[in-house]
């Protein structure tokens, strides 16, 4: 497999990695974190933000969210609307993707949203679907995908899944917020 096609897969198994829509960074100081902006009452569900990965090798990875569950929608995470992107270049090779949002799900701090691939570079990735999950935890952030052991371009994603956000955030970029979800049980 020559260079460019390794770089591309890669940068493809990358990029659904980031498929969530943001780029968390974390701050590496130990000031306190500005108060999340006020949710509107119609949310019932939100990942917002952006951050860039860390590594140490110098791979420009970044990931940026906007997706929202309406209040009115709030039993069905397959409801969500919105976007995210994200990209992995190094050594002047990579790609990036835009996501439409197809399902949210939050848990206290913790998110995990899919999407379909609407804008990419990277071949057999467009119509593709792709997740991410992240963890906000202030200057902690972490992020996963569902790229982490498949290939994106050849492997069904189901809606809502992506790996465990075991990825951190570099120092210093890290904004992401999670509105946590709150499903309404039948009564029983």
């Amino acid at each position: 497999m020559n260079r460019r096609v390794k770089i591309l897969a890669v940068s493809a198994a990358v990029l659904l990695t980031l498929g969530a829509g943001g780029v968390a960074v974390a701050s590496a100081d130990d000031g306190h974190r500005p108060a999340a902006a006020p949710v509107a009452a119609a949310e019932a569900a939100a990942l917002t933000g952006s951050a860039k990965l860390y590594r140490p090798a110098g791979d420009d990875i970044t990931f940026s969210f906007d997706a929202h569950l309406a209040r009115k929608d709030r039993n069905d995470p397959l409801a969500a609307t919105g976007t995210f992107t994200y990209s992995h270049y190094k050594d002047g090779w990579g790609g990036s993707a835009r996501v439409k949002v197809d399902c949210l799900a939050t848990g206290g701090k913790v998110a995990t949203v899919t999407g379909i691939v609407t804008e990419t570079d990277v071949p057999g990735l467009l119509h593709r679907r792709v997740g991410v999950s992240v963890h906000d935890d202030g200057r902690r952030d972490r992020l996963g995908y569902s790229w982490l052991a498949s290939d994106p371009t050849k492997d069904e994603v189901p809606p809502c899944n992506a790996a465990a956000p075991f990825e951190r955030v570099r120092a210093g970029t890290g904004d992401f917020r999670v509105l946590p979800w709150t499903f309404d049980y039948p009564a029983g």
